[in-house]
């Protein structure tokens, strides 16, 4: 039947929103089931795959076709951002050339719910030939898939979501969810550290929030201090000059005590400012950031708290400041 001859009437707001809740219970059902393997026979099998796929010199070659080739590939792509080099060969290609992708060095992750898929059988073929480590990702144990395997991580048999028990949905699911466990596994096996994700990750927001503080924040000239005992007129100059929206306050030997903001000017007015000290305005214990953390954090921070600057700290002593407009010109905020 053509999508087009199907009967078109307009949804019922609450039979959409029960199947939705439908939809989610089952496939939270489905997790729920893949936690209880991975406690019990999925345990031992997991662990050889991390231990197989950490030992490799090449990359991870994910393979599938339809709904399983799509999840493949997705799981492809998060290996390769979180350091272990992979890219994904769809399993019909691999029999008209693609197969020449795949070393000696590599190993093969090949998913099939069934373990049965037709297009699989030159890929498996091809990695019993050259003694590939093949990791099976099924649900079917017993398989052609299984069988060859030699680790098969064992997909517990769940409802899809699907009413007609016919739409990959709950069995997708599962498939992206033990990928990104391996994923992760792998990711904190190699030591894989927030500096390494920036390395693969270079643009758009995520690249941005991973910048280093020491690498935005502003310094030198560009800080604005004064000394504890400065009178505030001298202060409002600084804060005028520097344009920051705030001024550091340090002690005698160079350490922040404080800062003063547009916002404490506001809530001084009604005093004598002229012959008033920056000690007796200044909010104590400022908010401040370390130059080794990440713009994200910085972001964070001055979500959190309302506020449009931080100081950068080394040894109690400012020597840096990052404005939310440095974030907003990196991609950060």
């Amino acid at each position: 039947m053509h999508a087009a001859s199907l009967k078109k009437k307009p949804a019922d707001r609450q039979a959409a929103i029960a199947s939705a809740l439908r939809t989610v219970a089952t496939e939270q059902a489905g997790l729920a089931a893949l936690s209880t393997a991975l406690e019990n026979g999925l345990a031992e099998p997991f662990a050889q795959a991390v231990n197989i796929l950490s030992r490799i010199r090449g990359r991870v070659i994910v393979t599938g076709v339809g709904k399983s080739g799509h999840i493949g590939s997705k799981i492809a792509a998060t290996l390769a951002s979180t350091g272990t080099p992979a890219f994904f060969v769809h399993a019909a290609e691999a029999t008209h050339g693609d197969l020449g992708m795949i070393a000696p060095d590599d190993a093969i992750i090949a998913l099939s719910w069934s373990g049965e898929s037709a297009e699989l059988k030159s890929i498996i073929g091809y990695s019993r030939r050259f003694s590939i480590p093949l990791i099976g990702l099924t649900s079917g144990e017993k398989s052609a898939l299984g069988r060859a395997a030699d680790v098969v991580l064992a997909l517990p048999k769940t409802p899809e979501a699907c009413p007609h028990g016919l739409a990959p949905t709950t069995s997708t699911l599962l498939q992206l969810v033990i990928g990104d466990a391996l994923a992760i596994a792998l990711l904190e096996a190699r030591g894989f550290t927030p500096d390494h994700f920036r390395t693969f990750h270079p643009g758009g927001q995520l690249g941005a929030n991973l910048t280093l503080i020491s690498e935005i924040m502003r310094t030198g000239d560009q800080i604005p201090v004064v000394s504890l005992g400065t009178k505030m007129p001298e202060a409002v100059r600084t804060l005028a000059e520097k344009k920051v929206g705030c001024v550091c306050v340090t002690d005698g030997d160079g350490k922040l005590v404080g800062i003063i903001t547009d916002g404490d000017l506001g809530r001084n007015l009604h005093r004598n400012l002229a012959e008033t000290i920056v000690d007796d305005v200044m909010t104590r214990s400022p908010k401040t950031i370390e130059p080794s953390l990440m713009a994200g954090a910085a972001v964070g921070l001055i979500n959190k708290h309302n506020i449009g600057a931080l100081v950068v700290v080394e040894n109690e002593m400012p020597v840096g400041l990052v404005h939310f407009h440095d974030l907003f010109r990196i991609g950060a905020a």
